[in-house]
This record gives structure tokens, sequence and C-alpha cells, in this order.
């Protein structure tokens, strides 16, 4: 999520500090991150997404996120106009030199339906989808509250076995997963998708259950920068003090280092993106 304005220093549209993306990119190298996908949300956002990655040796998705599938709607040429919109800047940005490595971030979020109606996700989502079997793209994918019909909409597609390959699809990521062991076993099973936690995932006793159940071969891991990260009430957090030094000298500010909250954000996720 390189594009929220935190990364430049402004929360709630107003500068609370200095722009440090710099600073967060040394940390994030610091780290061992070799490089970072930065985000397409929107038709918006996707543009900003490909302008940062360029500038800055990154990758980004192009995509449209579920809650703002009513941006379709109200795109000055339509629904087909903004899927074209999408689409071109796919092709243009995929080969060569190009930053362009997964669609999306789409798919279905029933826990914000206030955003966007669930007919309208469900959609949007469907359309999206012929970008990845066309472009042979990976999807970038999110599924809150809405499994039986993300999964449905996924099979219709052509992706309910081995990621879609053969209608063009190149299988894909549910991110920031926080359903069920059961769900989680028919993500791998039926529609061969591979499954990234953070600290959403990990929040509840639950949630930890879940993820012990997937394979670790079906598991990737993200920050969802800069929310997501692992806050002190969260079931996972006592399993971080229990890293190897060697970890908790690369992840954790020595004891007394710590940066300002009040400077930087509170809870803000900065390890890397």
């Amino acid at each position: 999520n390189l594009t929220d304005p935190v990364f430049r220093g402004k929360y709630h549209g107003k500068q609370k500090h200095e722009d440090d993306l710099e600073e967060m990119k040394k940390r994030c190298q610091n780290a061992g991150v070799k490089s970072l996908i930065i985000t397409g949300t929107s038709l918006r956002e996707s543009i900003h997404a490909i302008k940062l990655a360029k500038e800055h040796d990154f990758y980004a998705t192009v995509g449209c996120h579920p809650t703002r599938s009513t941006d379709l709607d109200r795109h000055e040429s339509g629904p087909e106009g903004y899927l074209q919109a999408l689409e071109d800047l796919i092709s243009t940005n995929l080969t060569g030199g190009g930053r362009v490595v997964a669609l999306g971030e789409l798919g279905l979020d029933y826990d914000r339906t206030h955003h966007a109606p669930i007919d309208v996700q469900k959609k949007y989502f469907r359309m999206q989808l012929f970008l990845a079997k066309k472009y042979h793209l990976p999807m970038f994918l999110h599924s809150r509250a809405a499994h039986a019909d993300f999964v449905q909409i996924l099979t219709e597609e052509g992706f309910g076995t081995n990621g879609g390959r053969e209608v063009g699809g190149a299988g894909g990521v549910v991110h920031s997963f926080t359903g069920t062991a059961e769900e989680a076993q028919d993500y791998v099973q039926s529609n061969n998708v591979i499954l990234s936690l953070n600290g959403c995932s990990l929040k509840t006793p639950q949630n930890l259950q879940a993820a012990l159940a997937i394979l670790p071969q079906w598991i990737i891991f993200e920050t969802d920068a800069p929310w997501c990260t692992c806050t002190s009430t969260h079931a996972s957090r006592p399993h971080l003090d229990e890293l190897p030094s060697n970890y908790r000298s690369v992840f954790f500010p020595p004891t007394g280092q710590r940066p300002q909250r009040t400077d930087r954000g509170r809870r803000r996720c900065m390890g890397c993106l």
C-alpha cells in the first residue's frame, strides 16, 4: 500500500512529519527485502502504483478492490471504459521494463458493503477476471466474509482447478487470509491458490489454528503495511517474544531506541511492505 499518504508523512490529510519514504526503503533492505509489490486498489491508485514502481524499481498490481466497485459505475465512460483503462495499464506496463506483475486487488468484501453493495461487488469481480486470463496474470485476491460466493465465482470462471491455468490464468494469492481451517483447505484444494498471512490473519486463537492447518508450501507472508501489524492484543503476539535474538535485532529496535509513536503514527507497520 505504498500509495497511502502515511508513507509521505500525511495522516488524515495533515502533514504530521517529513516524507520518510527513503528511510523506510532502507529499513526494508536491512530486513532482507529485495523488492516490493505496490498494490493497486482502483484505477487511480493503480496508475500511482505503477508510477512509484518505475521510480523506485519496484513492482505493482493493477485492479479494483471490492470496496471500490462503485467506481466503475461512476467512471466517465462507464464500467466498460473503466475496465478498458485497467487493461491499457496492464498491456503497456507488462513486458520489457514493465512493472505490472499481478491483477488485483480484486475479490469480495461482505464486511464493508456500505462501500459497495454485494451485487455490484460480484458483478465487477467477475468482469475483472478476464484480464487474468487474457494476460496470464496471477491474481492478488481479497475475500472477507464472502467465502462461498468468492469460490463459486472463481470456479464458474474457470479458476476452480489448477489456479485457472486451463483458461489462461496463473494462479494467485488470497491475501490477508482470516478464514477458517476448512476455508483454507477449500482454497488450496479447489482453487489451487496460495494463502498470504499478516497481523490481521493472526488476531485470535481460531486464526492461529487455521494458520497451523495450512501446509507451509501454501503460505506466504505480507505486512499489508502500513496496516495489519501484530498488536499487543493479538493471540500471536506472545510468539514474537520467542524469536531468536538474531531475528529480533533485525525486526525490532533495541530497548530504549524505539521511535516515538507520536512522530511516526500509532501502530504504523514499517518493517517492510
